[in-house]
């Protein structure tokens, strides 16, 4: 018998009628006291619950979220990562993007369509409140009669995310001081991968499954060990060596009837060595688009866009940037300042498509970008044109050294058409794309001094955002903004307003 168990879920068990629904929500965040790993601290709750719960609902149901921000000192906004938000840009839950943050004892009601079944999650996107414990996972299923294209008897669901002994406003301190502080397999078993952030994709066995912040994965395993034991479940840090200060997340696969806490006879699989890059850049090629399920991207792009990964410092102070521009919000949000013709409350020259020196930057030197600035600039792309990002991760301040970087876009899905190592060659390296059976995702990782290319449709009217999942980098300004057709956006609901200029346009 064989059971499924995914890693930030996928079950579509069938749900009510076969017509869409409205799937109702209310949830009241505050701080609660919680010790996962018997270490007390402040966490940030929904409903006294971290992860919060679980939203469960159909292909083509409409889910209404009542948000009441219990939290007294601070604000909040919630992203519903993974969800399109096509007709509802509003309900993206970007703070200084697509709405003002609610604020301490105010009510906000998120409405939005999920159109896709698979596999989501929502988390707070107001500076570093994910890390705090608001996030939780999204289960949208299939209709009535529709089936996945893979068989399994059971399901279970896994959801990671970062837990830090200090607060997230120390982390946020240590962060934003000079001098700079960092914040710091199923054993036995192989896994299939069928489906990646809600796409269905060609079955690939894997002893390992490298996932990086944002992303979703549904994998297969088969029960067919001995079972008079249980086996150990391990996550392991890739990208960084963090042996010496975070241990190994650790969890029992249960072969009942042995009791759930019965310790596996065995000691925990090692698991991959952090920096072999090769074996994780051999699963990002492996994974393509499931024959029967592939979405042909357009052959041709209309804009090329470079981006470079770097690490900086301005006035003294680190930061990451792209293209040497550290990103910084508004305190107007986008969507409401372009709505509203409000053209002075962002800077509105164009930031750079490419580095202006890009031919000759060198990706494994550390670089002085002693020419780094910081800006709250968009890019304006032309509404239903193809875009191409190419993702180049160059060396940080420390010799040496590279990073992970998961990049997450909001409003649409996109097409990987490859990774590589080394610095992007423009001229040879598209001739490799993979056009054919490229798989489509809303988050993808640039592997470190290596590059990653992706293509996407500008055809969702709205303000997206587009930047590194780990939320430290985010927070200190890796990351952009894309504006497409925001003219083709309806009328803005007044309760995203309330901050910036436009205060006076919240109505109660």
């Amino acid at each position: 018998m064989s059971r499924l168990i995914t890693l930030l879920l996928c079950v579509f068990a069938a749900m009510g009628s076969a017509e869409a629904r409205v799937r109702r929500y209310k949830w009241d965040v505050k701080y609660e006291f919680k010790s996962p790993d018997c270490y007390r601290k402040l966490a940030m709750t929904i409903n006294g619950k971290t992860p919060g719960p679980t939203i469960l609902a159909r292909q083509g149901d409409t889910v209404v979220v009542e948000v009441t921000n219990g939290l007294a000192t601070e604000n909040l906004a919630i992203h519903w990562h993974g969800i399109r938000q096509i007709g509802s840009p509003w309900s993206d839950g970007t703070e200084g993007v697509t709405q003002c943050p609610v604020l301490p004892g105010e009510t906000f009601t998120y409405r939005f369509v999920v159109d896709r079944p698979g596999t989501y999650l929502y988390h707070a996107h107001y500076g570093m409140q994910r890390e705090a414990g608001l996030y939780g996972s999204i289960r949208v299923s299939l209709p009535d009669g529709v089936a996945e294209p893979f068989a399994y008897d059971y399901d279970r669901s896994i959801i990671l995310n970062d837990w830090y002994h200090k607060s997230t406003h120390e982390q946020a301190a240590d962060l934003s001081s000079i001098p700079f502080g960092w914040v710091g397999e199923p054993q036995g078993h192989n896994m299939t991968i069928v489906e990646a952030d809600g796409h269905y994709v060609e079955p690939i066995v894997a002893q390992n499954l490298f996932i990086y912040s944002g992303e979703t994965y549904s994998v297969l395993i088969k029960i067919d060990q001995q079972p008079s034991r249980n086996y150990w479940i391990t996550t392991n840090i890739v990208g960084r060596n963090a042996t010496a200060t975070t241990p190994p997340g650790l969890a029992i696969l249960n072969y009942y009837p042995n009791h759930p806490k019965r310790v596996p006879p065995t000691d925990p699989p090692a698991g991959p060595i952090w920096n072999d890059i090769a074996v994780r850049l051999a699963q990002a090629h492996g994974i393509k688009a499931r024959q029967g399920y592939v979405h042909t991207p357009p052959p041709k792009s209309d804009r090329v866009i470079v981006f470079l990964n770097t690490q900086n410092t301005i006035d003294g102070y680190y930061h990451w940037s792209v293209n040497n521009v550290s990103f910084r919000l508004p305190h107007t949000p986008y969507l409401i300042a372009l709505k509203e013709n409000l053209r002075h409350v962002f800077d509105q020259r164009p930031p750079p498509d490419r580095l202006y020196d890009f031919a000759n930057y060198d990706v494994y030197q550390k670089v002085n970008n002693t020419n780094a600035t910081s800006s709250d600039a968009i890019y304006r792309l032309k509404f239903n044109s193809t875009v191409d990002i190419i993702l180049q991760n160059a060396n940080t301040m420390t010799p040496n050294n590279s990073e992970t970087h998961p990049w997450h876009l909001h409003g649409h899905d996109f097409w990987v058409l490859g990774y590589g190592t080394g610095k992007f060659d423009v001229d040879k390296d598209p001739k490799k794309y993979n056009l054919a059976n490229p798989i489509m995702k809303n988050t993808v990782a640039v592997h470190p001094h290596g590059w990653t290319a992706l293509r996407f449709v500008a055809d969702n009217p709205g303000v997206w955002a587009f930047h590194c999942h780990i939320e430290s980098h985010f927070y200190m300004g890796m990351g952009v903004v894309f504006e497409e057709g925001v003219e083709k956006v309806g009328k803005l609901p007044s309760e995203i307003m309330g901050c910036g200029l436009v205060k006076a346009l919240k109505r109660p």
